[in-house]
């Protein structure tokens, strides 16, 4: 079994009225039977209402399933004596820091969750020493949080998850509120934790150039995964992603118009470097 395994996983909201009776229920899990291999950068695209964060919530035991099971690291979600060790087996990070971050210098920030898991002090700061030299934060250690910028403070809110050593990173949309800069900061980090830590990460974005490099790209829509397969398998289905409301890199999409036009292009090109050779080929 792989670090994230899901079965049949539905999960339905319902719609009350004032008087608690039912006005409708929402399906924003549909079926959804996936698994992810120890040490694999996955990431999961899809439109807004696609059912891609409420998906990511059932890795951290956030929200339980309506029908179906989902294990993490071999554990049920749904056994109440096993929440705790799934949510340190999986951390989550959201969209905005500012939700994540209450301590009032970095290192107590990164510190926090490994305190409150009874980790004994000298620990502790060893966990902190590395966490922040892991996604680039270390001169910052003794800052205060509300000094840093977007993507300074996302990369604490990484350290602090990383120090509690999970097997695996879950990221709602973590570059959503940064700049383009900020952005690419935050996924090289996730990228080297990936590859040097041998931590399993599963990356939720809809910014598409932020899941060229991942191992496996899984695009949902209307609660379902619809589309599964390597990058360049996914954006090989360029009229099938725009169908789905996703756009493409833009080299693809290029790419893309430069084939339709006549040329004897590839299809699924994901960098410049590609298009320019495919191009100088053609001269």
């Amino acid at each position: 079994m792989g670090i994230v395994k899901t079965e049949n996983l539905t999960f339905e909201y319902i719609r009350r009225d004032e008087n608690d009776n039912v006005e409708g229920i929402n399906t924003a899990v549909d079926n959804v039977s996936v698994e992810f291999k120890e040490g694999e950068f996955i990431a999961i695209l899809g439109h807004n209402g696609s059912g891609k964060s409420t998906f990511a919530k059932h890795i951290n035991a956030l929200v339980m399933p309506t029908e179906g099971s989902v294990w993490v690291d071999g554990m049920d979600t749904k056994d109440d004596d096993k929440v705790l060790d799934i949510r340190q087996t999986a951390g989550m990070v959201f969209q905005n820091p500012d939700n994540q971050i209450i301590c009032t210098l970095v290192e107590e920030e990164v510190g926090f969750g490994p305190e409150n898991i009874g980790v004994p002090t000298e620990e502790i700061w060893e966990r902190v020493a590395k966490s922040l030299e892991a996604v680039g934060m270390t001169k910052f250690r003794n800052a205060s949080p509300n000094k840093l910028s977007g993507g300074q403070k996302q990369r604490v809110a990484i350290a602090g998850i990383v120090a509690m050593k999970p097997k695996c990173i879950i990221l709602d949309e973590p570059t959503a509120m940064l700049d383009p800069s900020g952005r690419k900061e935050v996924i090289r980090v996730l990228h080297e934790l990936n590859e040097k830590e041998h931590v399993t990460v599963v990356l939720i974005t809809h910014y598409m150039e932020e899941v060229i490099d991942a191992d496996r790209v899984f695009v949902m829509d209307a609660g379902k995964v619809v589309m599964e397969g390597t990058p360049r398998q996914i954006f090989t289905e360029v009229e099938r992603l725009k169908s789905l409301r996703l756009d493409v890199p833009q080299v693809t999409e290029l790419a893309y118009e430069l084939k339709k036009a006549g040329l004897s292009i590839p299809s699924g090109i994901l960098m410049k470097e590609e298009l320019t050779a495919s191009l100088l080929k053609l001269v």
